[in-house]
């Protein structure tokens, strides 16, 4: 048993987490060193009714139900669980109790199991008056109720990224470049880059290269330590209409690159430019993937539309295949191109599906496209890279400012976190597009409203 001294005992603290924090991440109970932390009975009976079906919080409840079973072996949970040795906190579960002093389901209501879930953190509070208890929840309406009651609140840290109006973007603007230079990289179309003192530890970076007259795009590969000429060119039919979508067509064409993310506004082009990459590239890859994730409406599962599975997620892949018939229609003087690309869709050589419907397979030798990632939680972004067999490809495309999902935001959202922690990678490369290319109508309400 492990001796703890007074002045131990009263920094040690109780974090009590709810549901949200659970599907965020199933190993969070694990992540709150010295402090012991607590489950409420009713965080395990929303992971029961969630722990069916295909969805990735359905995948989250079974993961943690698990864990908590292996952890706890024969012991029970309604006692202090050592965590990993002498130096990590404890778990338990907490049963259904109501505080003396203030009971949340008088205040706010009864029924819920939230309010139920404060009732447990305000009862430990009660229980260990010498410790400060506190709620960890990704809903910041229950977090309002709690600190309501005097009771401790926060956001899950883990996995969030601070100062995301600095995240990572890809791109840098290089300025008073000699005319020396330029004339390098047009008869050799490369440059060495040791007299423009580029950080040794950049990889894959896009550089925007000025003069007094010229300018010029490149490519930054660490390996070489040099930098290559970007040469504007079309993909199916698709030409880029600025820099930007220059550096991500580049990317999503390079062979080496098997990782790319591409973040930017609505109009911007994300899923254009990811698409038709994929479908010029189509003899190098045994599929194409576009997959998005359901975020449902109101919360709610898909289940309450009518019709059959199709009838059912076709309204969220709408947007993809606008898509693809935008690129159909650059085709519209060869009808026999617009019969390949229907051939592509009917013999599955390119496959558009809620993400959630390709779980489990192998992604071998595949261009896997994965539109509004920011949707996807850390643990989610790391689950459909470690899938990826030999020879795939896998490009999310997202705006970290427009989230759907209840309990992600800029900071905690994957699409935000694999940027920042994928950035200099070798096999990695990233590029934010601010430039809309939508119509000046759309760039207005992306400016102003």
């Amino acid at each position: 048993m492990r001796k703890t001294s007074k002045h131990q005992l009263s920094e040690q603290k109780i974090f009590v987490l709810d549901t949200s924090v659970i599907l965020y991440d199933h190993n969070a109970f694990k992540n709150f060193q010295e402090h012991d932390v607590a489950i409420p009975i009713q965080v395990l009976e929303e992971l029961d009714n969630m722990k069916n079906g295909n969805e990735t919080r359905n995948a989250e409840a079974r993961s943690f139900i698990r864990l908590m079973d292996q952890t706890s072996g024969d012991r029970m949970m309604t006692d202090w669980i050592s965590l990993n040795g002498s130096k990590s906190g404890r778990f338990k579960v907490v049963m259904d109790h109501t505080p003396d002093h203030i009971d949340a389901e008088e205040v706010f209501g009864k029924g819920k199991f939230d309010h139920r879930i404060l009732n447990a953190a305000l009862s430990l509070k009660q229980e260990f008056p010498e410790k400060k208890v506190v709620l960890v929840s990704k809903d910041i309406c229950l977090r309002l109720k709690a600190k309501s009651l005097e009771l401790h609140a926060e956001d899950y840290e883990t996995g969030k990224i601070k100062n995301v109006d600095d995240l990572y973007s890809g791109k840098s603007l290089l300025s008073n470049i000699a005319d020396s230079a330029f004339a390098a990289l047009k008869t050799q179309g490369t440059l060495e880059i040791g007299a423009l003192d580029l950080p040794e530890d950049e990889a894959n970076h896009f550089y925007i290269l000025k003069g007094k007259r010229k300018t010029a795009i490149t490519y930054y590969e660490a390996k070489t330590r040099q930098l290559s000429l970007i040469k504007t060119r079309s993909i199916f039919n698709i030409s880029p209409l600025n820099d930007e979508q220059s550096f991500a067509i580049s990317a999503l064409l390079n062979p080496a690159i098997k990782l790319v993310t591409i973040q930017g506004k609505a109009g911007t082009g994300k899923t254009l430019l990811a698409i038709a990459s994929a479908l010029e590239q189509r003899k190098d890859y045994r599929q194409i993937y576009v997959t998005r994730p359901i975020v449902a409406l109101s919360n709610k599962d898909i289940g309450f539309l009518p019709g059959d599975v199709k009838s059912k997620i076709d309204p969220y892949m709408a947007p993809i295949w606008d898509n693809l018939r935008f690129i159909k229609e650059q085709y519209n003087d060869d009808p026999k191109m617009q019969s390949r690309i229907d051939e592509f869709v009917s013999t599955e050589k390119i496959v558009i599906t809620p993400l959630a419907y390709i779980r489990g397979r192998t992604l071998s030798k595949i261009f896997f496209i994965v539109d509004e990632a920011q949707n996807l939680t850390p643990h989610e972004i790391k689950t459909i890279i470690s899938r990826a067999g030999e020879d795939t490809k896998i490009v999310f495309t997202g705006d970290i400012y427009q989230i759907d999902t209840p309990y992600l935001d800029a900071e905690s959202n994957g699409l935000s976190y694999l940027i920042e922690s994928a950035k200099h990678h070798d096999l990695y490369a990233h590029i934010t597009l601010d430039k809309g290319e939508r119509s000046e109508l759309a760039n207005l309400a992306n400016d102003l409203l």
